[in-house]
């Protein structure tokens, strides 16, 4: 059996992974909201206010710290005050990007705050920027955070909320090169200056503003918002206009046509899905190599809001509801991401699986007759809520194992741990389809007075959870043995594993 060694430097903090980089993302997109966090108050599946309480048990289990909503491309053409008041009296609308299907705005800004609450999830509002305007987006701000008496506030009242809630974060827009009005990066580098300075902190609520980044590796958009808020090499601390920049990276193994099957894949499809992951590493350095020039004190943060495989859709459902299955792989993708989240915690404050409920890589599949999947990446996300606002740790792969890919030495072998309260958690990922592997877990500065160990893996890397087979990729116990260095375990083929250290 191929042997890797793991050294762990659990005397040498690093940065804290902050909570935040376990986000999630609500779009009004196919059954995420509708049919998955929203049944309506009439329906007979247990809801409060309509909200599905199923969905929010299953997710309140992974300590789900903020939630972004409503989009995406539906937060580009969504008018918040279509929204609010008595559902009978709110307007319709087209939702032109996903399915061109009609919207009832039955789950507005109200029904959102109160799944917030539910959750005991941070909101994260994505304004309108591509066919809104500033000071509707400015309204909204005031309408959900000010307190005492004003317009929006006495709105608000009338609409049965007398206190004002906490929203921290802010998104000025999305996808400002794309769907969110195909601008120019320096078009929308001013845009995104003259929404945040109307997006005001009312009372003690105070914003987090988030200019909308990159796709994938454009350096360019990065730097063209970095120069609108400072300048290369000039010692100064950036213009505190908005605090952080995002970007969106999804995991894509074919072409945008023909992206493949989430189930149906070969052993080189496997491998160049797991090695596109592996590539957010690279894309989140090279972001955060710019960002150091224009910010060397760290003052703006990064955030990766919406992450995730994107295959095409199951077959005979509808094409613009991106409804898709969650395999093995797609739960060693998160894992993946997870390892290299940690790794860059400094700069990467904030993070947003896309998406929550039945749209791309989702933590929950739910059908109109109350039935509930759990997936691999739920239980991933699950298994490694132990790092939320823990302190990273160094980690190094010292001996592993790799895989030929087109002539490139690929890691088989992905790892992260960090330390809290006295306790310490280490993730593992084998990544190789077909062998098993020991690990010997190498801890430095510290040792275990007791560990214990869980593991996630399938048949095979193609395996995935239904209604009538809930648990075929679920978490089991996974034995953990002393070793003179440290610990050992052994990893089964396509498999992920955290262990748990008191030290």
């Amino acid at each position: 059996m191929p042997e890797a060694r793991v050294a762990i430097d659990l005397d040498v903090p690093g940065p804290t992974i902050s909570r935040h980089l376990y986000g999630h993302f609500a779009e009004h997109l196919g059954r995420c909201i509708y049919g998955g966090f929203y049944v309506g108050e009439d329906s007979p599946i247990p809801n409060e206010g309509g909200i599905r309480l199923d969905v929010v048990e299953a997710l309140r289990a992974l300590d789900i710290p903020n939630l972004r909503w409503p989009g995406g491309c539906f937060a580009d053409e969504y008018h918040w005050k279509d929204g609010i008041g008595p559902k009978a009296d709110r307007p319709s609308m087209v939702n032109t990007h996903w399915g061109n299907v009609e919207e009832n705005n039955h789950f507005g800004t109200h029904e959102f705050m109160a799944l917030c609450e539910l959750l005991g999830a941070a909101p994260y509002v994505n304004g309108n920027v591509g066919s809104g305007t500033v000071r509707e987006m400015s309204e909204w701000v005031e309408y959900l955070t000010r307190d005492g008496d004003s317009p929006m506030v006495r709105q608000r009242k009338a609409n049965g909320r007398d206190e004002p809630w906490k929203v921290p974060f802010w998104g000025i827009g999305n996808e400002a090169w794309g769907c969110g009005g195909n601008l120019r990066a320096e078009a929308y580098a001013d845009l995104a200056r003259q929404y945040a300075t109307f997006l005001k902190d009312h009372g003690d609520n105070k914003l987090y503003r988030i200019a909308a980044g990159a796709s994938d590796d454009d350096l360019n958009w990065t730097e063209a918002l970095l120069k609108s808020i400072s300048c290369l090499g000039c010692g100064r601390d950036p213009k505190n206009i908005y605090q952080a920049i995002s970007f969106h990276y999804y995991t894509v193994a074919g072409t945008w046509e023909n992206k493949g099957s989430a189930t149906e894949f070969s052993l080189e499809d496997y491998y160049r899905t797991l090695s596109k992951a592996q590539d957010i590493e690279r894309v989140i350095r090279a972001h955060s190599a710019l960002m150091d020039a224009y910010d060397p004190e760290r003052k703006i943060g990064l955030v990766l809001d919406e992450w995730g495989t994107w295959w095409d859709v199951e077959p005979g459902t509808n094409p613009g509801f991106l409804y898709q299955q969650n395999a093995m792989r797609d739960a060693l993708v998160a894992s993946l991401h997870f390892d290299v989240f940690h790794r860059h915690a400094e700069r990467l404050v904030m993070a947003n699986i896309a998406q929550t409920v039945n749209v791309l890589q989702a933590m929950l599949l739910t059908d109109d007759d109350g039935g509930l999947v759990r997936t691999p990446t739920y239980h991933v996300f699950e298994m490694n809520k132990g790092h939320q606002d823990a302190t990273s740790v160094p980690t190094h792969v010292i001996e592993g194992t790799t895989y030929d890919l087109d002539g490139k030495a690929m890691d088989l072998v992905s790892a992260s741990a960090s330390v809290k309260d006295g306790r310490a958690l280490v993730s593992l990922s084998n990544l190789d389809p077909d062998a098993a592997l020991s690990v010997v877990l190498d801890l430095r500065g510290a040792s275990s007075r007791e560990s214990s160990g869980r593991l996630l893996t399938a048949s095979k890397p193609q395996a995935y959870n239904t209604v009538a087979d809930p648990d075929a990729v679920a978490p089991v116990p996974l034995e953990v043995e002393p070793e003179p260095r440290g610990l050992r375990v052994t990893l089964p083929p396509h498999s992920f594993a955290t262990v748990s250290l008191v030290l």
